[in-house]
């Protein structure tokens, strides 16, 4: 389908104009986006939303206690907003959390994980489902009991995950995936196992190299994605780049892949899992929706006056 972008938004080529989405229902994905250069990395989201089969209305979210000091503060004035004043506008149907280069630092020195903690948990009771990419899915591991370990050298490159729930939504009939890696730490194997078994998560996927990639909380409000199925090939090889620029002795060269002539191998995945997501808060929205014209309407719970 498309998205949906404010005025002037530097991706307004990925996006219909709001006349022509007037009249169709909304997904509202609230997007709390703190990777460094948040403006550029944005497409990288916005791309495999706009791809789905809904309408996706991005809505980008900004924390008081971040700085967004890499950021251009411009672009951040112009189109992030408090998470409070986007809930003003109506409710989230889904809620994404992107990575950030904070991996190596345990989760309370993060500035802002407190912040982060409180929207995290208030999406688990009220937005049907949240999306945490990277650093974001560890952080959902954390607040369901599962601790973050760091290790000694990157996990970078693509490597191939066991599809354990063949079938499911977010990954579709393949009984692989494959996915762009870009990390420094994961899951603590033993809680992550304990989790499993006390019901607290489903795992989805499972490599041999990346652990489990995929899970979710049985009631679909948190899925954890611990890899990078948003990037491209070119941001792979430019991470590459920039790690041998800074001279890091404990970054391999990315595994599965060729800096030189990137390729975005990972594609059948990105697009299962964005559509996905995008369906089941989609399912949220008609539910809204419903419930909107039955108000206005003056119908009771069953559609009757």
């Amino acid at each position: 389908m498309a998205i949906v972008l404010p005025e002037g938004h530097p991706s307004a080529p990925l996006a219909v104009a709001p006349e022509v989405g007037a009249g169709q229902r909304r997904v509202r994905i609230g997007i709390i986006n703190i990777m460094p250069r948040l403006e550029v990395y944005e497409p990288l989201l916005l791309a495999p939303l706009a791809r789905t089969p809904e309408l996706v209305e991005p809505v980008f979210l900004r924390l008081g206690s971040h700085t967004y000091q890499s950021s251009d503060q411009a672009h951040l004035r112009a189109y992030y907003r408090a998470f409070e004043l986007a809930l003003a506008d109506g409710p989230l149907d889904g809620l994404i959390l992107t990575g950030a280069p904070v991996e190596e630092l345990p989760f309370e020195d993060v500035r802002y994980v407190d912040e982060l903690a409180a929207i995290l948990r208030y999406a688990r009771g009220h937005v049907t489902t949240t999306l945490g990419l990277c650093w974001g899915g560890l952080l959902l591991g954390s607040l369901v009991g599962i601790g973050k370990q760091v290790f000694p050298r990157k996990l970078f490159g693509v490597f191939e995950d066991e599809v354990l729930a063949p079938g499911h939504e977010l990954v579709g009939d393949a009984r692989t995936l494959r996915c762009a890696h870009s990390r420094h730490s994961g899951f603590v194997i033993e809680e992550l196992e304990r989790a499993a078994e006390a019901g607290l998560v489903r795992l989805l996927s499972r490599g041999e190299h990346t652990g489990a990639s995929l899970l979710e909380t049985p009631d679909g409000r948190y899925v954890a994605h611990v890899g990078h199925p948003e990037y491209v090939g070119e941001r792979l090889a430019f991470e590459w780049q920039r790690d041998r620029d800074l001279g890091r002795t404990d970054v391999p060269p990315p595994a599965n892949f060729d800096a030189s002539a990137p390729v975005t191998t990972w594609r059948e995945h990105q697009d299962a899992l964005f559509a996905g997501f995008v369906r089941r808060a989609a399912r949220a929205a008609t539910r809204t929706a419903a419930r909107t014209y039955a108000d206005a309407a003056g119908l009771g719970a069953a559609g009757t006056p």
